[in-house]
């Protein structure tokens, strides 16, 4: 815990303490014969490496995505934070907020997970959350879920939709098109 003196670290620290706390103790649950807790440490990490994958790849392809845009002519501003806090349902998620914003429009990114038992849990085998909202067009936001593949591969899906719901970068590109207001669409695809 930081008092106001000391600085807190960014999140990327943060994100690097936690995976060494994590190595060290699943070493010590080793050594002292505790299989079960050693197997759930080594999951943990698993899934932490996975989330931060699919979390990077997301926010990246966004980014890209709208870096396109404005060298078409869009007049899109990019703003990043880390460490974000945001709750999707009865969970409290920690993560990242990407921010898209054309005028009035904005598209928050919002990317996390449960970092401690009492902040929830993610249902139907998620491993992170996150919400694509558009303030002020509640129609065109989407929550997505990130889950594995049977061959162990992040994947973005999106909630409340069809079986073939995996976000993709047309799924992006159309989520860009509602926040340039449609307008520029043709241009787009």
């Amino acid at each position: 815990m930081s008092d106001s003196k000391t600085p807190t670290p960014a999140f990327s620290d943060l994100d690097e303490t936690w995976a060494n706390e994590l190595r060290d103790a699943e070493t010590r649950a080793r050594a002292t014969g505790r299989a079960d807790i050693s197997e759930y440490l080594t999951l943990r990490r698993s899934n932490d490496a996975l989330r931060k994958t699919a979390c990077d790849w997301l926010l990246e392809t966004f980014r890209n995505v709208a870096g396109e845009m404005n060298r078409a002519g869009a007049s899109l501003q990019i703003s990043n934070e880390d460490n974000y806090q945001f709750t999707v349902g009865n969970a409290a998620l920690v993560g990242k907020l990407l921010k898209l914003e054309n005028g009035v429009r904005q598209l928050l990114v919002e990317v996390g997970w449960p970092r401690v038992p009492r902040d929830g849990f993610i249902r139907g085998g998620g491993i992170a959350l996150g919400r694509l909202r558009h303030l002020g067009i509640k129609s065109a936001s989407d929550e997505i879920r990130l889950v594995t593949s049977p061959e162990g591969a992040p994947r973005w899906i999106v909630e409340n939709k069809s079986a073939d719901s995996e976000i993709r970068e047309a799924n992006i590109r159309h989520h860009i098109a509602v926040l340039l207001d449609n307008s520029r669409v043709d241009e787009i695809h």
